[in-house]
C-alpha cells in the first residue's frame, strides 16, 4: 500500500543517511500544500534533540539521499526542517499499473479475524424510525468494508424481542379484548403498547399483570409465546421491507430471546465469582467497589480507571426477578465467542449507550472473555431546524417517511435536471433511479460525517449532483462508462499497464493508488467517512483530468493510456460506493 511503502523506503533512507544504530519512525505525511510536493518527513525535527544538530542541518542529507531512489521526482528542506518530496510519474504509473485487477490493489490482511458487527437492533412491536438509520446505514458499511479486506464477518440484528415491553403488550392487548385496532398491525401495536405504558404508570394493579404477564412469557406460558411469536412475525414483514429497500441483509436475527435459556446461569456465574452482589433485591455489579485481582480469571486491568468512580451499578436481575437487557449482552458475548468463534465483536450503537458498554466490557474482562469488544459509536440525526427530529405529535419520525421524502427529492431533481438537459433518464428506468439516487443520497450524507458528529437530515442538501454528495459521484460513475460507450468499448473486468504524460494524469494517479490504503484503515477503524473523503477526491481529480487531458479525442497509445485511467477511476468509485452500500447507475 502506498503511504506504508513510502514509509518503509524513508525509513531505510534516514538510517542510512545518518548512520543510525537502529531505524526510526520517518513521521511521513501527506503534505498539507500539494504545491511543495506529495509527502512530507518531520523526522529531522524529532531528532534534533538526540543527535544536537539543528534539524535543517539533519533534513539536508536525507533530502539529498531520498532524491536518489528511484520513487522520487524532487526534495526540499522548507521551514525549520520538513522534508517535501515529489513522487516520480514513472514509479506511480508502475504502482498503478499493479491495480488494475478485480481488488483494484486492495490486499487482504495477512491475519483474518472472525468479526461480529451487531447493528441495526429494532424493538419487536415498533417500526424502524429515524433512530435506528445510523446504525443499519453505518453497520452495513463496516460488514462489506471488513469482509472486503479479508475478515470472515457476521452481521447479527440483535432485536429487542424479549423483555418489558412484551409484558405491557401482553396486558395491553387483553384490555383491548385481544384485538389488535386498526388496518395497520404494527401500528395498532405500537398504539398498545404505548396505552399500556401510560396506564402502568397510575394503574399498580395492571403495572402487577404485565410485571406476571411478562414473568409467565418467560416460564414459556403457551399462550403468551404465542402472542409474542405474533408481536415478532407482524414487526418481521414491516422490517425486511424496509431493509430490502435499503439493500441491507444480515447473516444472523438473534435477539435478545435467543439467550433466555442462558440468563439465570449468566447471573449465578456473576454471583459465584463476586462480580455482582444482591442490592435492595436486584442483582448489580458494583464495578467501583471490585478489586479484579481477588476474582479469579480475570483479565489484569479489567476495569478501566474511570469506571472504578462510577456509583451507578450494571443491573443484571430485577428484584421482581426478570432479568434485563444487560443479562441478555453478557450472554450474547458468551453465544458468539463458543458458537461464531469471535475474535471481535463490533456494537454499532448510539453514544447515549457508551455507559453500557463501558460496564458490560468490563464485566466480560472480569470472566476472563479476551474478546475484543467495541463499541462504534454514532451521534443523532437532527431536523433542518437543529433539534432532534420528531413528528408533529412530538414521536420518533419513522424510517421509511425519511426515505420517502428522499426518494421524492430524488425524482424532483431528476426531473428538473432532465428539463436543463443534464440528465437522460429512460421512462422504464425513472422509478428505480429515483430510488437509487434517493437512498444513495441518504446514506452517503450520513456515512461521509465522521459517525460521532450529529448532523441535519436536510433532503434538499443532501440530494444534490454537484460538491460532496451521493448524486454527484453516481453520476461520475456513469461518466466514465459513458465514455467507453463514446469510445465504442466494452467495459473491462482488468487492465493492462498505464503509462503518464500530463501533470493531471499523474495528479489523478496519485489519489488512485491511495484506495489500497484508504480501505483498510477505513475498515480496521470503523471510520466509512475515510473512505468516502476518498471517493470525493478520486472525483474531483478525475474531473480536473478530464478538463484538461482528451480522451476520445486522443491518439494512439495516449488515448488507451487516458482510457485506462477513466476506467480506473469509474472502478474505484463504483467498488468504493458498493462498499459504503450506496448503488450506482450504468446510465444517467
Amino acid at each position: 500500500m502506498l503511504e506504508s511503502d513510502l514509509t518503509a523506503i524513508a525509513t531505510d533512507v534516514v538510517q542510512a543517511a545518518l548512520a543510525l544504530d537502529a531505524p526510526t519512525d520517518p513521521l511521513l505525511r501527506p503534505c498539507s500544500d500539494s504545491a511543495r510536493g506529495d509527502y512530507q518527513l518531520n523526522v529531522a525535527m524529532s531528532l534534533a534533540k538526540r543527535l544536537k544538530k539543528a534539524p535543517r542541518d539533519i533534513a539536508q542529507p536525507i533530502a539529498d539521499a531520498l532524491a536518489a531512489h528511484e520513487a522520487i521526482a524532487a526534495t526540499e528542506v522548507a521551514g525549520p526542517g520538513f522534508i517535501n518530496f515529489t513522487l516520480a510519474p514513472a514509479w506511480v504509473a508502475a504502482r498503478l499499473s499493479a491495480c488494475t485487477d478485480e481488488r483494484l490493489g486492495v490486499p487482504l490482511v495477512a491475519a483474518p479475524e472472525t468479526i461480529v458487527v451487531d447493528y441495526s437492533s429494532p424493538n419487536i412491536a415498533k417500526q424502524m424510525h429515524v433512530g435506528h438509520l445510523r446504525s443499519t446505514i453505518i453497520g452495513h458499511a463496516l460488514v462489506q468494508l471488513l469482509r472486503h479486506v479479508g475478515h470472515t464477518v457476521i452481521g447479527d440484528n440483535h432485536l429487542g424481542d424479549w423483555g418489558t415491553q412484551f409484558g405491557l403488550l401482553i396486558a395491553g392487548l387483553e384490555a383491548k379484548g385481544g384485538e389488535i385496532p386498526g388496518d395497520d398491525e404494527l401500528a395498532g401495536l405500537e398504539q398498545i403498547y404505548k396505552d399500556a405504558k401510560k396506564r402502568a404508570k397510575d394503574d399498580e394493579a395492571f403495572a402487577e399483570k404485565a410485571r406476571a404477564e411478562l414473568a409467565k412469557l418467560q416460564q414459556g406460558d403457551p399462550e403468551n409465546v404465542a402472542h409474542w411469536k405474533n408481536f415478532v412475525a407482524i414487526t418481521m414483514k414491516s422490517l425486511e421491507a424496509v431493509y430490502a429497500r435499503l439493500g441491507v441483509e444480515f447473516d444472523e436475527w438473534l435477539g435478545e430471546s435467543a439467550y433466555n435459556d442462558r440468563l439465570e446461569a449468566v447471573v449465578e456465574e456473576l454471583l459465584a465469582k463476586g462480580i455482582a452482589t444482591l442490592d435492595q433485591g436486584a442483582t448489580c455489579v458494583f464495578l467501583a467497589d471490585l478489586d479484579e485481582s481477588a476474582i479469579e480469571g480475570a483479565l489484569p486491568d479489567a476495569i478501566p480507571k474511570k469506571l472504578k468512580k462510577q456509583k451507578s451499578p450494571l443491573i443484571v436481575r430485577k428484584k421482581d426477578g426478570a432479568f434485563n437487557y444487560a443479562t441478555s449482552d453478557v450472554a450474547t458475548v458468551k453465544h458468539r465467542r463458543e458458537v461464531f468463534d469471535a475474535d471481535r465483536a463490533i456494537y454499532v450503537v448510539g453514544s447515549p449507550q457508551a455507559l453500557h458498554f463501558q460496564q458490560l466490557f468490563a464485566v466480560m474482562r472480569l470472566l476472563g472473555e479476551d474478546m475484543r469488544l467495541e463499541h462504534v459509536a454514532f451521534g443523532q440525526i437532527l431536523g433542518t431546524d437543529g433539534k432532534v427530529m420528531r413528528t408533529s405529535q412530538g414521536e420518533s419520525v419513522p424510517l421509511r417517511m425519511l426515505l420517502d421524502r428522499a426518494e421524492a427529492q430524488a425524482a424532483s431533481v431528476i426531473a428538473q435536471k432532465e428539463e436543463e438537459g443534464a440528465l437522460r433518464i429512460a421512462d422504464e428506468d425513472r422509478e428505480r433511479a429515483s430510488a437509487v439516487i434517493g437512498l444513495g443520497a441518504v446514506k452517503y450524507n450520513d456515512l461521509m460525517k465522521n459517525r460521532t458528529t450529529d448532523y441535519r437530515f436536510d433532503v434538499e442538501t443532501m440530494v444534490k449532483f454537484e460538491g460532496n454528495a451521493g448524486p454527484y459521484l453516481q453520476y461520475q460513475v456513469a461518466r466514465t462508462r459513458s465514455i467507453f460507450e463514446k469510445a465504442e468499448r466494452e467495459w473491462p473486468t482488468s487492465w493492462g499497464a498505464i503509462e503518464l504524460g500530463h501533470e493531471q494524469e499523474a495528479a489523478l494517479a496519485k489519489v488512485l493508488l491511495r484506495f489500497g490504503e484508504v480501505v483498510h484503515k477505513a475498515a480496521e477503524t470503523c471510520q466509512p467517512h475515510l473512505l468516502c473523503d476518498h471517493v470525493y477526491e478520486v472525483a474531483r481529480a478525475f474531473s480536473r483530468f478530464y478538463d484538461q487531458c482528451q480522451v476520445l479525442n486522443a491518439e494512439g497509445a495516449t488515448r488507451e493510456h487516458r482510457l485506462g485511467l477513466t476506467w480506473l477511476t469509474g472502478r474505484q468509485l463504483e467498488t468504493g460506493l458498493q462498499l459504503l452500500g450506496i448503488e450506482v447507475l450504468d446510465r444517467m
